[in-house]
C-alpha cells in the first residue's frame, strides 16, 4: 500500500507533489491544533464555566502552531499579551469609551507596553490584537476581562499537553530535513564533478545555484532540531530519545558549514571553467567521492538505530577520500587549484564531524 501511494505520488506533476507532500508533513501538526482547540473550549465551558472563551482555541492552535520549536515561549508570549491587551483595554475604554480616536489609542499604548517589557514578536500583535477585540466588540469591565486572560492561558496549557501526549516523532522529522541537505549537496558535487571534466560553465553553475538555494532547506533543519529537542523535553513518550536527538542537532553547524564550503568550491570552479582553466582530474575525482560520502552521510542519517551505515561506516569511508586529498596534489599547481584543495579539505572536516567525529580528531585525519 505504501509503494503504491509513493509511486501515485511520484506520479504527479512536480508542483501538486511539493504541495501533497507538504500537507503529508503537516497532518500530525494540524490534527493537534485542532484537537487541541475543541478540548481548549470545552474547558473553558464546561469545567471553568466561561459563556464565550473564543481565547481559549485561538491560544491552543497559536501556542502549537505547524512547527515544532518555541511552543513553549509561543504559550507564555500568547498569554502575556493577551493579558496586557485586555487590562489596557479595559482599564482605557471603561474611562474614555468606544470610538476611532480611542481605538487608536488603545493599541498604541497596549503594543507600546508589550515592547517596552519583551522583544519577542507574538506579545505586541496578542496585546494589539486583545486590545480591539476589547475597544470594538467586547464590553470592558467586569469579571469578563479576567475570564479572557484564563481562557488563553487555558488553551496555551491545553496546547502543550496535546503536544506531549500526541507528538510528531521529533528525531524523525530532523533525521528528514538532515538527509534532503546532504542529498542537495549529493547531487550539487556529482554535478560540479561531471562540468569540470566536460568544462560545462552552464553545469558548474547549476551546482552552486543549488547550493546557494539550500539556505530555507537548513533553518527549516534548525528549527526542526530545536523543536525536536523541546518535544523531547516535554513528551514522556520521548524522553528516551534525548540522547540521539542530542546526536542529530550536532549535525547542524557541520552540515551548515559543509554547505558553505561547498558553495565556495563550486565559485572558485566556476571561475576556473569560465577562464578556460581545466582542474587537476585527481581533484575532480575528489570532488565526485565526496558526492558518493555526501549520498553515504545521508543514508546514515535517515537509518534507524541499529541500521547501516552507521556513524563508523560513514567516518571510514570519509578518511578514504581524506588520504587521497594530501597536500602533495598541489604541490607544483596553480593558486586556483591550491585554493580549491584548501576548501575540499576543510569541507571533509565538517563531513567528518557530520559522522560524529570531534573537530579535532577531523582535522588530525587530514595532517
Amino acid at each position: 500500500m505504501t509503494d503504491w501511494l509513493r509511486r501515485r505520488l511520484n506520479s504527479l506533476p512536480p508542483p501538486v507533489r511539493r504541495r501533497v507532500r507538504r500537507l503529508w508533513l503537516s497532518l500530525v501538526p494540524i490534527a493537534q491544533c485542532s484537537l487541541a482547540a475543541g478540548v481548549a473550549w470545552w474547558v473553558a465551558v464546561h469545567v471553568f464555566g466561561h459563556p464565550q472563551p473564543f481565547f481559549a482555541p485561538i491560544a491552543a492552535v497559536i501556542s502549537l502552531g505547524l512547527s515544532l520549536g518555541k511552543r513553549w515561549r509561543r504559550t507564555v508570549e500568547l498569554v502575556a499579551g493577551v493579558a496586557i491587551g485586555i487590562l489596557v483595554g479595559d482599564l482605557l475604554i471603561s474611562v474614555i469609551g468606544s470610538g476611532t480616536w480611542q481605538i487608536v489609542v488603545v493599541i498604541a499604548l497596549a503594543m507600546g507596553i508589550a515592547v517596552f517589557l519583551d522583544d519577542g514578536p507574538l506579545i505586541p500583535m496578542q496585546a494589539a490584537s486583545s486590545a480591539a477585540l476589547v475597544a470594538t466588540l467586547l464590553p470592558p469591565g467586569g469579571v469578563g476581562g479576567f475570564h479572557r486572560a484564563i481562557d488563553a492561558l487555558i488553551g496555551g496549557v491545553i496546547g502543550i499537553l496535546v503536544g506531549a501526549l500526541f507528538p510528531v516523532n521529533p528525531a524523525h522529522r530532523a533525521r528528514r530535513d538532515a538527509a534532503g541537505v546532504l542529498a542537495t549537496l549529493r547531487d550539487a558535487a556529482g554535478r560540479l564533478a561531471g562540468g569540470l571534466r566536460a568544462m560545462d560553465e552552464d553545469e558548474v553553475l547549476a551546482a552552486l545555484t543549488s547550493a546557494r538555494g539550500t539556505q530555507e532547506a537548513i533553518n527549516t533543519m534548525r528549527a526542526d532540531m530545536r523543536g525536536g529537542q523541546e518535544v523531547s523535553t516535554i513528551s514522556p513518550l520521548y524522553w528516551g530519545s534525548r540522547e540521539r536527538l542530542e546526536r542529530i542537532s550536532a549535525t547542524a553547524d557541520p552540515i551548515d558549514n559543509a554547505v558553505r564550503n561547498f558553495r565556495v568550491i563550486a565559485r572558485r570552479s566556476l571561475g576556473m571553467t569560465q577562464r578556460g582553466e581545466r582542474l587537476d582530474p585527481e581533484l575532480v575525482d575528489i570532488i565526485a567521492e565526496i558526492g558518493e560520502a555526501f549520498e553515504v552521510l545521508r543514508e546514515m542519517m535517515i537509518a534507524k538505530p541499529g541500521e547501516e551505515p552507521d556513524q563508523a561506516d560513514a567516518a571510514r569511508v570519509l578518511r578514504t577520500v581524506a588520504r587521497k586529498a594530501k597536500p602533495e596534489l598541489v604541490s607544483h599547481s596553480t593558486l586556483s587549484e591550491t585554493a580549491v584543495l584548501a576548501e575540499l579539505r576543510s569541507l571533509l572536516i565538517d563531513m567528518l564531524m557530520i559522522a560524529g567525529l570531534r573537530r579535532s580528531s577531523a582535522t588530525a585525519t587530514l595532517r
